[in-house]
């Protein structure tokens, strides 16, 4: 459910697109419905995760621009300013407090060595770079309607890709919890 909630003001600005084939008009959409989200965040469990907040300043900055200057520019930079958003925190997090965010996000569900904890934050911390790389290279170099494809499909499906390769990757390397072996005695 989480997942689609956090997709939803996607979801939205495409088929606001879809059906008008108006970036302003799907950009209006997004700020709505990323508005709708958070209030709806904080009404039902009185808290707004930090990504969703993240999310909602960006389209707001980026999204009232697009729509205050009329230049589209701006709303195709945000899911690269996003990207490396995510990117600066996960790095950061790491060399500036020492705190690798992925085991802090994962830690309780599954148990890894610290090596493989080190290398997945740094995967994380990649992808996202690269992701926002692409979104910049297809906004500025192909046309509208297929970033806006993009935008939902190709992020969504190159995260979906970069999920199962990792997934693969820590078969290998998943340890038994304390609770598991608990079970096993």
């Amino acid at each position: 459910m989480k997942f689609l909630f956090d997709l939803l003001s996607v979801l939205l600005f495409f088929g606001a697109y879809l059906v008008t084939r108006d970036l302003f008009i799907a950009t209006g959409v997004a700020m709505v419905t990323s508005t709708l989200q958070v209030l709806f965040s904080w009404w039902r469990w009185r808290k707004v995760d930090a990504t969703l907040w993240l999310s909602f300043a960006m389209i707001i900055v980026l999204g009232g621009a697009t729509l205050l200057l009329h230049d589209k520019t701006f709303i195709k930079v945000k899911p690269t300013a996003l990207y490396w958003a995510f990117t600066l925190v996960l790095t950061g997090a790491y060399y500036l407090r020492g705190k690798n965010l992925i085991k802090s996000l994962m830690g309780q569900h599954i148990a890894l060595p610290e090596v493989v904890w080190f290398r997945l934050n740094w995967a994380w911390a990649l992808f996202f770079a690269v992701l926002g790389a692409l979104n910049l290279v297809i906004a500025f170099h192909f046309d509208e309607a297929l970033w806006v494809k993009f935008k939902l499909f190709g992020t969504m499906g190159l995260t979906l890709l970069f999920v199962l390769a990792q997934s693969l990757y820590l078969s290998r390397h998943i340890e038994a919890t304390p609770e598991q072996n608990k079970e096993t005695e």
